[in-house]
Formats: C-alpha cells, sequence, structure tokens
C-alpha cells in the first residue's frame, strides 16, 4: 500500500507534541523522529493527537496549495512571476497537469502519514487508557484526512499494509484502490459519527476539536457524496464502480442529512457564532474569533513552536504560513516624486512592510477582472469586497528612512504618509488617463483629474497589478512603528473551518430538496445580512458604521438556485481553498471556469484579453502522484490501471 519505513517518522512530523489541560495551548516537546516502537508505548500515543493538528499546516497557508484549490478556476489565474507550480493548473494552455505536479500531489503526500498515525491511535490507544474522546480526535483527522483524498483524486486506499483502517508498521510496494463508496462509507462517515458523540461540546485546548466541527465535516461530507452520487453532469469517476451506496440510501437521502446536522450546529453553536461583521472575522487582531472552528496554527513568539523564524527570512515552504504572499503584486515598484515641480528623483513610496494590507510581493496568482466586476459587484452594501481586498495602497516611506514629510504623485498633488498612493477603482464608470508602458509612477497605473493617487479601472487589472488579498495577509503586533518583519513566514492562523460554512452547507442542501424549518433563502440571508454590517473601510482607512442588512436581503433573489450559493460562498470564502472543490462537488467547474479575461504581463497593459481554458471530464479528479507509483513494485499495466485515466 502506501509506503512507509520504520525509520522514517511516523505521520511526516517533526516534533512531538502533547496536550496540557484544559483552555491550554498546545504543548510541544521536541523529538526527532517517530518510531514504530515509540508508537507501542502510551507516550507515542499521546504525542501522536497535537501532530495530527500540526499536519493542517502542511496545506493550510501553503501557497502551493493554494494554487491547487483557486488556479484553474474563476476565483484566481497565473500572475506575472508564475512558475509552473502555478500556470499548468490554469488549464489554458501554459502547461499540462500530470502526476509529476506538485501542487496536485499535496493532498495525498500530507494525508497518508497522518492517516497511519491516526490508525495507530485509534488501534492502540485503549491499550494504554486512551479516552475515545482522546482517540475520537484522531478519528476526526483521519475521517479529514479520507475527505480530502476522496474529493481530490477519487477512491483511495483504506489499506495501507496492514489490513483496513489498521496501523501498518512495515514497508511495502503495493496498493490497491477502494471506491468512492467504499471510502465514504468505511471510513469517513462512520469516523465522523463517533467522533461527533464523543468529542466534547467545548475544545479541551485551544482550537482543538469538538461536536461541532465534526458536525460541520460529516454534514459536509453527506453533501458531497449526495452530489456523487446523484452525478448531474455524468463525470466519470474512478476506480470505476456504479453510482450506488453500499447502505442502500440515494442521494436526497443524503442531502437530507447534511441540512439536518447542519441545522444541528446552528442551533447548538456551542462556543462558535458568527462575528457580527466581515471584518471583525477577518482583521487580524481578531484572530482565532469564535467563527473560526479549525485553524492551522502560528505564533511569532517562538521559533520553536512556530516551526520557522517568525523574524527571519521565511521560506516559502511548508510549514510556514506564506500563502497571502502568492496573490500579492510587487507594489514596491510604485515610485513617487520628491518635486514639486517635475516627476524626478522619485522614491519607494510604498514599501515593503509586515501590515495586513501589504506583506511580501510573490507575483505568482492574480484575481481575473469578472472577480471584482462580477462576484463582487455590489461594494456599496456588500462589506465583503473591501474585506477581501487591498484596493488602496498607502505611503509608508516615513517608516523606511525617507525622511520626507510629504511627497508628490499623480497630477504632482501632495501626498503625505499614510495618504492614499495607488487605488483600484471600484467601476469603469471613469477611464484614466494610462501612460503608455511603466510610465511615471512605474507600474503604469493612471490618473484622474483633480486626485493624488494613481488609479486603475477593473478593466485594467492584469497580471503584474491587481487588488492584493487583504483577509489572509500578514498581521504582528511586534514592530507597530516599523516595517517590521516582511520576509518571515505570517505568524497568524490560517482558517480551516468557520461556523459561518453550516448555514451554506444546510442552504445547498435545501436547495438539492432536503427540507426543515429555515429554507435555503433563510440561510443566505442570515450570511448576506451581516454581511451588509460594516466596522471598518479598508478602501479608507477609517472607521465606518454602516448597517445595510435591510437592502443586502431585499437584494437576494426569492428562489436561491446552487449557481448564486456558489457565487455567496466565492463572496464569503475568496481565497481560503475553497473554490476548486466547490465547482468539482457541484460539476459546475466548467460553467465557471472555461474563459476569463485579464491584461497582460507588462506593467501598461490595461487591454482585456479573453482567456479559454480546456476543463474535460477526467480534470475533476486530480492525477495520482508520481510518486506513489515509482514506489510501486508492480507490473506497468497495474500502475496504469492505479492512475485516474486522462493522466
Amino acid at each position: 500500500m502506501i509506503k512507509l519505513n520504520k525509520k522514517l517518522i511516523i505521520g511526516a512530523v517533526f516534533l512531538s507534541l502533547t496536550f496540557t489541560g484544559c483552555n491550554e495551548i498546545l504543548d510541544e516537546q521536541p523529538r526527532s523522529l517517530y518510531t514504530v516502537d515509540y508508537m507501542n508505548t502510551a507516550d507515542g500515543i499521546n504525542a501522536s493527537l497535537p501532530s495530527m493538528y500540526r499536519h493542517l499546516r502542511l496545506l493550510y497557508g501553503n501557497g502551493y496549495f493554494m494554487s491547487n484549490c483557486q488556479n484553474g478556476t474563476d476565483e484566481s489565474t497565473f500572475a506575472q512571476s508564475a512558475d509552473g507550480n502555478f500556470r499548468e493548473l490554469d488549464m489554458s494552455g501554459n502547461g499540462n497537469i500530470n502526476p509529476a505536479t506538485f501542487p496536485t500531489s499535496m493532498v495525498w503526500s500530507a494525508a497518508f502519514p497522518n492517516i497511519n498515525t491516526a490508525n495507530a491511535v485509534i488501534q492502540r490507544g485503549p491499550a494504554f487508557n486512551v479516552s475515545e474522546a482522546l482517540i475520537s480526535e484522531a478519528r476526526f483527522f483521519r475521517a479529514f484526512d479520507y475527505f480530502m483524498l476522496v474529493q481530490t483524486y477519487g477512491g483511495v486506499p483504506l489499506n495501507l499494509g496492514s489490513g483496513e483502517l489498521m496501523f501498518n508498521t512495515d514497508p511495502v510496494t503495493t496498493s490497491e484502490r477502494n471506491t468512492v463508496p467504499e471510502v465514504y462509507t468505511r471510513a469517513i462517515i462512520p469516523d465522523l459519527k463517533k467522533a461527533i458523540d464523543n468529542l466534547p461540546t467545548n475544545p479541551r485546548v485551544t482550537g482543538g476539536l469538538t461536536k461541532n466541527v465534526a458536525r460541520l465535516f460529516l454534514a459536509k461530507a453527506y453533501l458531497t457524496y449526495g452530489w456523487w452520487l446523484q452525478n448531474p453532469n455524468n463525470i466519470p469517476t474512478y476506480p470505476e464502480t456504479p453510482r450506488t451506496d453500499p447502505d442502500g440510501h440515494n442521494a436526497q437521502f443524503y442531502f437530507q442529512q447534511a441540512y439536518d446536522l447542519a441545522m444541528a450546529g446552528i442551533t447548538n453553536p456551542g462556543p462558535y457564532g458568527l462575528q457580527p461583521t466581515y471584518y471583525d472575522v477577518n482583521v487580524g487582531s481578531n484572530d482565532r474569533n469564535n467563527e473560526c472552528m479549525l485553524y492551522a496554527d502560528h505564533t511569532q513568539s517562538s521559533t520553536f513552536y512556530n516551526e520557522s523564524d517568525p523574524v527571519g527570512f521565511g521560506s516559502g515552504w511548508a510549514p510556514d504560513n506564506f500563502a497571502a504572499w502568492m496573490q500579492t503584486w510587487n507594489y514596491t515598484a510604485i515610485r513617487t516624486s520628491t518635486s514639486a515641480t517635475s516627476y524626478t528623483n522619485t522614491v519607494s513610496s510604498v514599501q515593503r512592510e509586515a501590515a495586513q494590507s501589504l506583506g511580501r510581493p510573490w507575483v505568482r496568482m492574480a484575481p481575473p477582472i469578472g472577480v471584482i466586476k462580477n462576484t463582487f459587484a455590489d461594494k456599496t452594501n456588500d462589506s465583503r469586497y473591501d474585506g477581501t481586498f487591498v484596493t488602496t495602497y498607502r505611503g509608508n516611506w516615513n517608516k523606511g528612512g525617507v525622511t520626507n514629510a510629504v511627497l508628490y504623485n499623480a497630477n504632482n498633488l501632495p501626498v503625505s504618509p499614510g495618504g492614499a498612493i495607488l487605488s483600484f477603482l471600484n467601476d469603469d464608470t471613469q477611464t484614466p488617463a494610462y501612460p503608455s508602458g511603466a510610465g511615471q509612477n512605474g507600474v503604469g497605473a493612471g490618473s484622474l483629474p483633480g486626485r493624488a493617487d494613481w488609479v486603475i479601472a477593473p478593466n485594467g487589472i492584469s497580471r503584474i497589478v491587481y487588488p492584493g488579498l487583504w483577509k489572509i495577509g500578514t498581521y504582528r503586533t511586534d514592530d507597530p512603528n516599523g516595517l517590521g518583519y516582511p520576509n518571515a513566514g505570517l505568524t497568524r492562523p490560517f482558517n480551516v473551518a468557520k461556523f459561518s460554512e453550516f448555514y451554506f452547507i444546510a442552504a445547498e442542501a435545501a436547495v438539492k430538496g432536503a427540507s426543515g424549518t429555515m429554507s435555503a433563502r433563510d440561510l443566505i440571508n442570515v450570511i448576506r445580512a451581516r454581511a451588509g454590517k460594516w466596522k471598518f473601510n479598508n478602501a479608507q482607512n477609517t472607521a465606518y458604521v454602516a448597517d445595510n442588512s435591510a437592502a443586502m436581503i431585499a437584494a437576494t433573489p426569492a428562489t436561491i438556485t446552487i449557481d448564486y450559493i456558489l457565487a455567496e460562498r466565492s463572496r464569503e470564502y475568496y481565497g481560503e481553498f475553497y473554490r476548486w472543490y466547490d465547482l468539482v462537488r457541484t460539476q459546475k467547474w466548467v460553467d465557471y471556469s472555461a474563459t476569463y479575461q485579464i491584461g497582460g504581463s507588462s506593467y501598461g497593459n490595461h487591454t482585456p484579453q479573453t482567456v479559454n481554458r480546456t476543463i474535460q471530464p477526467f480534470h475533476y479528479l486530480r492525477p495520482i502522484p508520481q510518486g506513489q507509483l515509482d514506489a510501486m513494485q508492480v507490473p506497468a499495466d497495474v500502475k496504469a490501471k492505479y492512475q485516474n485515466p486522462g493522466y
């Protein structure tokens, strides 16, 4: 099955972690490796539990997994500095996804070692008097990983070499894939049901698992499995198997189960709930709020606990959190003049800073124009555009050693530190005067009469200049007056599950025929009403209190469709690694992503180019990674049958 080495780390964990008392953070103790012998001890079993939380860092906050989850969808395309890890996934003729493509292999390589660790805890924990509540944490993570695997690759092995769902201790070089229904009904659903029964209502450690976290993922698994059984667009599965449930249930049964379980999560929230505004959910100073149910955590206080130097140069590799860098363009290239009479002696007026709106630019991913114009069409009532993107880049030259109290920007107008240097306009009602090429400001931005900030309209967004991602951006508190440590990996948690998704799951299930006390429109309007409440305006960098809930509710269509839910999900979760899985689940990937518009890769490119993608039915499954195939010592025809068709 999955090739393991007894001398390698079980679960791919570099730290041994132990839990302390209730409501404490995870307490980690150094250990060079986990061996099979160590897993035969109580210490080994107990130490394995927190390692499962740590394995979330391999995916969530990882910029390459972000590419897997967003590039090639309507949410993202590759940007000017992208390599094959981003271009191949765009599906637009800039390379093809294949078994050696790294981002599509990440779930496989992260999940199976952790599954084997979970198997050890579940199998051996009772012998060491480990409580079922603790063992259920391992059950959750085993189900979580299998759910990620089955969505990504189709059917996957339940037997790693020692029997189905058993801890494997010996290297093996063969493998057999189970079918999708077997993975759901033998692993995911039973594990999550038991986790719901035995996990606590309140987390025993900060960020720990609870009944409602398990409810959320079981509801989502039911929803996804229901879609798979229904298969409205005849998307092929692999290994080939009839779209029938071993327990005799139909798709409608699972949609109803998803609805009922999501509603149970809403009506029994425990310590969770919705934040009052969308801004509150995502502002760095409010991280780990009660809407965030599960996250891959980090810290700025310790290199050891963070697993990387929180003040050094970030690796751009797991377990760092560096996803925000991918969709950050090189704003430091903006130039502003020191002269009041001519645009000369220019300086970098927006310098690299460890601030939520700035951070380290990598220019690997960009939002297509349709995201700005269509997905986030309402920028007045709906706070989510302002709470997602960086649309105003403000001067901070004073923090970087430039002593000028005033600089001169567009139209040679004066700007002070904190003033707007470059802004992305909300719409195309005004056409900026764009320069030829990079122009005076160095990035090809345009101007409007009377405005001191350089401007770019939505139609002028390109692969090299585009709104950045505020919601997942850098946030630190250790250098409030300077530029801080913008090159270090982010020390924020990266959210994996939010309480708000209960409403979306129940609404989607209702559209698919489930019934209950709240309609799909009722559920979506809870989210939309919250989106209409403003606390702070990022674009204007000022407090702004407004309640547009009534207008948001009034604009909700009378009949909610899957298309409307997908649009709302993108507004709510843009940039949070949901989109490819949402479009694959609902079989809408081609409908939403077959074409997009964006400008070119050079400064001054402001003419939208229409790009066509080729997305075929077999692309709805990612390829089995080449590393897995290479590790299998089986005949070539067996390897060929192991791989998903089309690859």
